[in-house]
């Protein structure tokens, strides 16, 4: 199993607070507090349009708080610090992999852009056998299916060292052996005191707690000619 001993940055523990997010003429959610410490897994439930993806982006960098703070240890976490961004990895709905590149180069890229260093041919070796995609590390991406492109674009937890790992609907497309997977590369990361934030609708057989976005969307008023 892939990964690192060691993280580039050391696990702090991430800390919301009474935190809002508006997006798309609309408040998603409001008044959400939570923390995730090292060796922690918190899942984000609840129907589509909940906000458990806006909440991920928010995290990740993508989206900015209407209100509320997060904080990264004793750092605010905001919108587009580099520094902080460093500490994390994001994979959502989108694969991020370039159709014309092979998973191989594709996996090199990211790691450029994302460490400024060259990823090890035994670590990517290693990470590639984590999702069975071995024998597809030198195909162009365009010609894999949906699944093998999921995986690939799950492949980055293996070989990229960062504490805070923020996934959206992993379990997508995977079947039973893959899921296996998934989790043991979860577990193996929280043992090492990685922390993990996950979107999701499927169970995943690794515990955790648990947030219900459901409970932070904003009660729509209305005014009284509509009643």
């Amino acid at each position: 199993m892939a990964l690192t001993s060691t993280f580039a940055t050391a696990p702090k523990p991430l800390r919301a607070d009474d935190l809002a997010c508006f997006r798309g003429g609309r408040m998603v959610f409001d008044h959400l507090s939570f923390e995730v410490k090292p060796g922690e897994l918190l899942y984000l439930r609840g129907k589509n349009g909940s906000g458990k993806s806006t909440l991920l982006r928010l995290i990740a960098g993508f989206l900015r708080a209407q209100g509320g703070t997060l904080k990264y240890g004793d750092e605010a976490w905001a919108h587009g610090d580099a520094a902080l961004s460093e500490a994390l990895i994001y994979a959502g709905h989108d694969n991020a992999l370039k159709p014309v590149l092979t998973l191989r180069e594709n996996a090199r890229e990211l790691m450029r852009l994302m460490t400024g260093r060259a990823v090890g041919d035994v670590a990517l070796a290693e990470a590639a056998e984590v999702f069975a995609l071995t024998g597809l590390l030198d195909q162009p991406v365009r010609y894999f299916s949906s699944g093998q492109r999921h995986r690939s674009n799950l492949m980055r937890f293996a070989y990229l060292s960062r504490p805070l790992w923020l996934m959206d609907e992993p379990t997508v497309g995977l079947d039973a052996e893959n899921r296996d997977a998934l989790a043991a590369l979860m577990r193996k990361h929280l043992d090492m005191g990685g922390m993990i934030i996950a979107a999701t609708h499927d169970p995943i057989g690794v515990e955790g707690a648990m947030i219900d976005m459901r409970d932070y969307q904003p009660e729509i008023e209305l005014e009284e000619e509509w009643l």
